[in-house]
């Protein structure tokens, strides 16, 4: 019993929010396990995350969640209302990223050393929150980290008989699948998506070329790319009778004319990425090149556009990934085209095509951010902003291939 006059105070102790995620060091392409605990029953609540490019841009995405009845929220079964991205999302966190409000212009997040990871911090806060992250303190937060090299990849540095690049070696004994991995008109060593494909069992070849600034010193023609294959095919590691080339936007349309035409590459399988073949038709690759290092490559493609006459492609396994909203290459109409060629070859069989609706042109690992346009540097124009297309859910979807 209680004395007259003294109250009896009920205090009823809250746990504080429990933030997991899992793995908290991954793969690019691994998913990841976000689970908030301890909230109260239906708490709106904010999940933000926020990354600071190499070059020193942040990134952010977010998404509006409630939680259920017992006070949680797991993102791989819970819907965002709004956000940078919407619904049952596992990933909208890592592909909705975009550039924080007030930014530079015409961004690309993209990962120049793969000998790093990417970090990201992942926040809780109460409330839907949608501006204004670095003025308020979170319910909890992690860092996770998010890699291109599976642990036991090897780099190396390729500098032999004038080609430069780095080959990727997977962990284990050896030897492995082959791939040779071209990007675009932008030129220069572009790594990350050969480190990833490392990562996945393949020996995979980013060749360097185009690069800005010593195009004298690297002439980028018909021969460059067959000393690069031939370096590759004769690596010890490497299987030679499982070989790829694998190639994006111009480097998609480098991979179907060696392919097509060279006497030396002799792929077991071809994969375009947003790439096409008619730049390639009407001249040779060395006068194409010449082209592309003088007016850009854009410029090339669209006088070509309608003016195909097809091209002799060789028995072998071809993948096409197409965006169905390029807004760059003339992708789809590339597609049909090849469609046709092997249909009346008879070699409709070793073809698949995947049009991807709503993608735009620059398809990438899984995860990353779509970019509808950015900057873009010309050989020899400077740098101008090039649209790519697409939007931000469809493109998603069409990395996940």
């Amino acid at each position: 019993r209680l004395a007259p006059g003294v109250l009896l105070l009920s205090t009823v102790v809250q746990a504080c929010p429990l933030l997991s995620i899992k793995p908290t060091r991954g793969l690019v392409d691994e998913k990841i396990q976000i689970v908030v605990r301890n909230l109260r029953p239906k708490q709106d609540v904010t999940l933000h995350s926020v990354h600071q490019s190499e070059d020193k841009d942040f990134w952010e995405a977010f998404g509006h969640y409630v939680s259920d009845d017992n006070g949680t929220v797991t993102v791989a079964k819970d819907a965002s209302l709004s956000g940078t991205y919407v619904g049952v999302e596992a990933m909208g966190l890592m592909w909705s990223l975009r550039p924080v409000p007030g930014s530079r212009a015409g961004l690309r997040l993209r990962k120049k050393d793969v000998l790093s990871p990417l970090v990201f911090h992942i926040s809780v806060h109460d409330g839907h929150v949608s501006q204004g992250f670095t003025q308020l303190t979170p319910l909890e937060s992690l860092v996770i980290e998010r890699w291109y090299m599976a642990p036991g990849v090897r780099r190396l540095d390729i500098r032999e008989r004038g080609v430069r690049g780095t080959l990727f070696i997977p962990p284990g004994p050896g030897p492995f699948p082959g791939l040779l991995d071209m990007w675009g008109g932008g030129g220069g060593l572009v790594e990350y998506r050969a480190a990833l494909l490392a990562s996945h069992g393949f020996a995979s070849m980013a060749l360097e070329y185009l690069t800005p600034g010593e195009l004298k010193k690297l002439k980028a023609d018909v021969n460059y790319f067959e000393t690069a294959y031939q370096i590759l095919q004769n690596h010890g590691m490497v299987q030679r009778d499982r070989l790829a080339l694998c190639g994006l936007s111009f480097g998609g349309a480098v991979a179907l004319s060696m392919a097509a035409y060279s006497k030396i590459i002799k792929p077991q399988c071809c994969v375009c990425i947003s790439g096409s073949h008619i730049p390639l038709i009407k001249k040779s690759l060395d006068e194409t090149f010449e082209d592309v290092m003088k007016d850009g490559d854009k410029n090339i493609l669209f006088v070509y556009r309608f003016e195909c006459i097809g091209m002799c492609l060789p028995i072998m396994k071809l993948l096409l990934v197409v965006a169905g909203d390029d807004q760059n290459w003339p992708t789809v109409e590339s597609a049909e085209d090849i469609q046709q060629i092997m249909e009346k070859a008879g070699n409709h069989h070793l073809l698949q095509v995947h049009i991807y609706p709503g993608a735009g042109h620059l398809i990438e690992p899984p995860y990353s951010p779509h970019h509808r346009a950015t900057n873009f540097r010309v050989q020899g124009k400077g740098k101008t902003l090039m649209l790519w297309g697409g939007q931000a859910k469809p493109h998603a979807d069409a990395k996940l291939l």
